[in-house]
């Protein structure tokens, strides 16, 4: 998300849609914010994660639906505000339409790009939080740390990439983020 991109004036869903093919924005109580497009480490976890996450609820018979940017996320009833988490993890079914998620999906991840900053650690942790999202990770890989905010326990806890970390909305998930630095050292080329 490229901030210094950010217009002026009370925007709304409708405004998402009529975006160019191929820009891609988000919507937080009206403002319009541009987004840039990921680079490749940012790519590289974003998909890792959301494997491991697949496979998780695969093997235990799960319900709950793994979705990766792009997919919309209507937090509000309201039409303005709309989101495309990096990650999100739906277990509500009835929340499932065509066009995306209508509510709060029960666990959020936003990996952190240079323009998304500000944006992952407040603006959106702010959306999520009030919004009835259970649990939301940010994960930046350059500050090496994963933040793991549960709002359903009320607690905040911090991570580095070389630790195990544990999905509260899952009895057994936990994460070894180690391995995915090790595994994206040996893949791709810096």
């Amino acid at each position: 998300m490229d901030t210094a991109k950010q217009l002026s004036r009370c925007y709304t869903i409708d405004d998402i849609y009529a975006l160019p093919d191929g820009e891609r924005a988000e919507l937080i109580d009206g403002d319009l914010y541009m987004m840039s497009a990921p680079g490749m480490k940012h790519q590289y976890v974003v998909m890792e994660l959301s494997y491991r996450i697949r496979d998780f609820i695969g093997k235990h018979n799960g319900s709950c639906q793994v979705f990766p940017a792009p997919f919309a996320v209507f937090l509000n009833a309201d039409n303005t505000v709309y989101l495309e988490p990096d990650i999100c993890v739906i277990c509500d079914k009835n929340k499932l339409t065509d066009e995306g998620c209508k509510g709060a999906p029960d666990w959020v991840i936003e990996v952190v790009s240079p323009g998304s900053r500000a944006h992952d650690y407040n603006k959106k942790m702010l959306k999520y939080g009030t919004a009835g999202v259970r649990e939301y990770w940010i994960a930046d890989t350059e500050k090496d740390r994963i933040m793991v905010y549960s709002f359903e326990r009320e607690t905040m806890e911090e991570f580095s990439f070389s630790d195990k970390v544990k999905a509260g909305i899952f009895e057994n998930l936990e994460i070894d983020f180690s391995e995915i630095l090790q595994r994206m050292g040996e893949k791709l080329i810096f």
